[in-house]
């Protein structure tokens, strides 16, 4: 495995035919402006795309126009935290931006068997997992190419996809 400084979007743009990202924390990055500016009341209008629209959904626009068919699974606690209420509402987004997501309630995932870590799969091949402290602050990432993981994150995400509620229809 190696350090990667190699940003999510990059590892999109060089997609051809798939990403999958598992999210599994109930929480990231405490001090994150957007978070911040939930949590003072503000809320995104879906009907003004110019104040929400931003560089990672012309990155997934860009990705899902060329066929990479991209798909993001979160796992939850439930009751959710602020976090995941915070990233439910801030989701449709990248729904709009042509990335289909998925929650599932944890206790739904008990007898999956699960990487330690949160993932991004690219091509069914590159694995780049994420780091985090205990907070959720992120702490990098790291590549590899190892079949094993690489078929160990697709069989964990299909899992996962397969018992998942499509945004649309969770409520949290």
């Amino acid at each position: 495995m190696s350090q990667s400084g190699t940003r999510i979007d990059e590892l999109l743009r060089a997609a051809q035919r798939s990403a999958v990202h598992l999210e599994m924390r109930d929480g990231y990055m405490q001090d994150d402006p957007g978070l911040l500016a939930w949590r003072s009341g503000r809320r995104l209008d879906p009907e003004n795309r110019q104040s929400w629209w931003r560089p990672w959904l012309d990155v997934i626009a860009e990705a899902t126009s060329r066929g990479v068919v991209i798909r993001r699974a979160r796992i939850v606690s439930e009751p959710v935290s602020e976090y995941i209420r915070y990233e439910y509402d801030v989701t449709f987004p990248n729904v709009a931006a042509g990335e289909q997501v998925r929650w599932l309630p944890r206790r739904k995932a008990s007898s999956l068997s699960l990487p330690g870590n949160d993932f991004w799969l690219f091509d069914s091949k590159l694995v780049r997992w994420g780091h985090f402290s205990g907070d959720g602050d992120s702490l990098g990432g790291e590549l590899t190419e190892d079949p094993a993981a690489a078929k160990l994150c697709a069989d964990a995400f299909e899992a996962v996809w397969e018992r998942a509620t499509d945004h649309q229809h969770y409520k949290v």
